[in-house]
Formats: structure tokens, C-alpha cells, sequence
């Protein structure tokens, strides 16, 4: 839980590039998200631009986090943000570097919890010990598709 937060600058509306920096992701992937996910609506301005409150951004982040380092599909990232909505609450921003860390240091406790906790139902929500698990399964499967992609040396 040693995670830092990604900083949010103190402004009333951000810019969709200003989101999309904050996030890491380009505009088509941001807008796309709006048409997917109700509860990232921002307002429009005059001029018809998007214009993003700080909790837009709040969410945007969220949902980067659960499709890109949780690995949910867009169904489940759906509900899983419903959920934690519902909740109420602060939603919870991380840094993936801060994960990669902690994910080295706590790897195979990770791991071994991880594994354990993923024979539980779908409907429990994840740990940390699970999100770490799932995050070293993913890097280690890239790496094994990497080694595969490399033209092996035949003599």
C-alpha cells in the first residue's frame, strides 16, 4: 500500500490533452472510453471543446489502471468502476512504476498469494497481492512473446 498517487494538477478543467498526458493515453483512446464508460462524461464548452473536472481525470486515470495493468476487459473494468463508485469514496490513483517496485521486492509472496486468490470467484474484488500476481504473470508472458518474435540462429 506503499503506492504514491499520480498528481493531479489543482485546476477546475483540464483540456482533453492535458487528460490524455496525465493519463499516457492519445485522444481516439480517451474519447472512445467516454463512448464505453457513462460515468466519464465531461462537460463542453462553447466552442464545443471537452473540458474535464478534476474527477473526470480521476476516472480516466482508474480506468487505465484497471484495463491496462489489471488486465480487465472493457465489461469488467465497467463493473469494477461501477463498483467502486458505488462505494463511494476517493478512487485510488497509482503510479505503475511505484507497482514495479514493490512487485520486485514482494515478487514471489505476490505471486504465490496471487495464484491462490485466482481460483476465487470473479465477484470478489482483487488485492494488492492479486493486481502484483497478475502485473509479474503479464511481464513475464511479453517476455516469453518477445523471445519467440527473435529469429533463432540455425547453423
Amino acid at each position: 500500500m506503499g503506492r504514491s498517487a499520480v498528481a493531479i494538477p489543482e485546476k477546475l478543467f483540464f483540456k482533453i490533452g492535458e487528460v490524455c498526458e496525465l493519463a499516457g493515453v492519445q485522444a481516439h483512446v480517451l474519447r472512445y472510453w467516454e463512448s464505453e464508460f457513462t460515468m466519464l462524461a465531461p462537460q463542453k464548452n462553447r466552442a464545443g471543446q471537452r473540458v474535464y473536472r478534476k474527477r473526470d481525470v480521476e476516472i480516466a486515470l482508474r480506468i487505465k489502471e484497471l484495463l491496462y495493468e489489471d488486465q480487465y476487459t472493457i465489461a469488467g473494468a465497467k463493473k469494477r468502476l461501477a463498483n467502486d463508485l458505488r462505494a463511494g469514496g476517493k478512487l485510488k490513483i497509482v503510479s505503475s512504476e511505484d507497482d514495479a517496485e514493490e512487485s520486485q521486492t514482494n515478487g514471489s509472496q505476490a505471486a504465490t498469494e496471487g495464484m491462490a486468490s485466482a481460483t476465487r470467484g470473479a465477484s470478489e474484488a482483487r488485492t494488492d497481492a492479486d493486481r502484483k500476481a497478475v502485473r509479474k504473470v503479464a511481464r513475464e508472458l511479453r517476455e516469453i512473446l518477445a523471445l519467440l518474435d527473435t529469429p533463432s540462429k540455425k547453423h
